[in-house]
């Protein structure tokens, strides 16, 4: 077997360096998504097939939020500013997205809750984000969330004292998915 000269050491060596940048960069994106999710970090709430079995009498108090990017020509608001439910009782809030521009547009709505720490505990049974909507011209629509605080809260060292909730949705303007299929533009949208 031949031997690499020093110099043919030196680009395999960096050949491999970068395959390996490659290969965790792809990567990465689904393990961050993977890690907020199992974690709560960030904000990143978890999600449940049913409602919770156990309803605690400390109450916990949710407040809504909503944003919406200035390059998307809707108006998006909570129709409720806050609910106070008992943690482990089922809430059911609903937003409302009007597009106020003249043509048809398409949004995505991305979400966190805030403080951070009690991402983990608050638990979406029924949530439009992530979902594609598109709107036409004046057409309005209202959006469900259902939801609950999971009870665990109460024993989390860092989250147990927190009886504050903030539901933030903000929603960003996307491309309909049939545009970008029949473009041949990758999918995005999850």
């Amino acid at each position: 077997m031949k031997r690499l000269s020093p110099e043919g050491r030196t680009v395999a060596m960096l050949l491999g360096v970068v395959v390996t940048m490659g290969a965790l960069s792809w990567a990465a994106v689904p393990f961050y998504d993977w890690f907020c999710r199992v974690t709560g970090f960030g904000g990143t709430t978890q999600t449940a097939e049913s409602a919770s079995d156990t309803i605690l009498d400390e109450v916990v108090r949710v407040r809504f939020d909503a944003n919406v990017d200035a390059n998307l020509g809707w108006t998006f608001r909570p129709m409720q500013t806050r609910m106070d439910l008992k943690i482990g009782e089922s809430g059911l809030a609903f937003y409302e997205a009007v597009n106020t521009s003249d043509v048809p547009l398409t949004g995505t709505a991305s979400y966190n809750v805030a403080p951070e720490v009690t991402g983990y505990y608050f638990i979406k049974v029924e949530c439009f984000c992530f979902t594609e909507q598109t709107l036409q011209p004046g057409e309005s629509i209202e959006m469900p969330v259902s939801f609950y605080v999971d009870p665990e809260l109460v024993d989390d060292r860092d989250a147990g004292h927190v009886r504050d909730i903030t539901l933030s949705y903000t929603f960003h303007r996307t491309e309909p998915r049939s545009a970008a299929l029949d473009t041949g533009a990758s999918d995005t949208i999850n």
